[in-house]
């Protein structure tokens, strides 16, 4: 097979390519995957990506993973990420990312670089036969944080960094796993030190239980009481004020599951609640 070359913009990194069929069944699409796709460049720093998707003449949805961490340590290969060609072998344009870590950038840099990703997605929506009105993202712990704070707050007081300025960064719903929703009360929230700021106030402004409304993106929530990482009450303050305010979302909570990487029960709950959104923004369109 002749090897195909994958188009980015004159600033994106020279990436690997590799074409593959996905594990489904004989006869589905092939399957392009790029590791260290540029997506952004803040000062000196290219903000990299592992992307793959099926060979389609269709539109298809796009998902972007957010890796765990605490905001300190994670890359977009570990346990708290999706496996970009597995998710492709769904259907979807996938997208996992690394961001800039709080020990080089202090927050909000890691946010601002999630915000560049969404931005990118639009950006590069033709090229990669992307259907904007089913971007999606899914993060665990840190990157659960990241993704809901996306989904409550959007670009938030924060200039926007990394390229792709005036690009939309729409997307249509987050699952969040294993995350943070008020990192005021959570023991390691206190590494959320933006610079030359009133550490509590960033703390609060930069947690989603203070932005949920109706208005917000639709939300995944799945936990489990014995998170030592982040507790479950953490995650049940986040779900009564959803609840409260009449926010979209769905809530799974599980007994003993610890704290939760991207498991095949992340997985498969995952892909109901997009089918379920993705319905919804059929039923907008009509």
């Amino acid at each position: 097979m002749a090897a195909l070359k994958l188009l980015t913009s004159a600033s994106s990194l020279v990436c690997l390519l590799v074409i593959a069929l996905a594990a489904t069944p004989s006869g589905a699409a092939e399957i392009i995957y790029a590791e260290n796709l540029q997506y952004g460049q803040v000062d000196e720093v290219k903000l990299l990506a592992d992307v793959a998707y099926p060979k389609s003449d269709k539109a298809v949805p796009a998902i972007v993973s957010v890796h765990g961490g605490r905001w300190l340590v994670g890359h977009k290969r570990d346990g708290s990420t999706i496996k970009v060609k597995q998710w492709a072998g769904f259907g979807f344009f996938a997208m996992s990312i690394e961001y800039r870590l709080v020990k080089q950038s202090p927050a909000p840099a890691c946010y601002q670089d999630l915000q560049c990703a969404i931005r990118w997605v639009h950006a590069h929506a033709k090229q990669y036969n992307i259907d904007t009105q089913q971007i999606f993202l899914i993060g665990q712990s840190a990157g659960g944080h990241l993704v809901s704070l996306a989904a409550t707050l959007g670009d938030g007081p924060w200039p926007r960094t990394g390229g792709w300025e005036k690009q939309k960064n729409d997307f249509r719903a987050a699952v969040s796993v294993s995350a943070a929703y008020d990192i005021v009360l959570l023991d390691w929230g206190i590494i959320w030190k933006p610079a030359g700021q009133d550490q509590g106030r960033a703390r609060q402004l930069a947690s989603p239980t203070e932005h949920v409304s109706k208005t917000m993106k639709p939300l995944l929530v799945m936990h489990s009481d014995n998170d030592h990482s982040v507790p479950i009450g953490n995650a049940l303050m986040m779900v009564e004020r959803l609840e409260k305010t009449g926010a979209p979302h769905r809530f799974h909570r599980y007994p003993k599951m610890g704290h939760m990487g991207i498991n095949q029960e992340v997985i498969d709950k995952s892909l109901v609640f997009i089918r379920e959104q993705s319905k919804q923004t059929g039923a907008d369109r009509n």
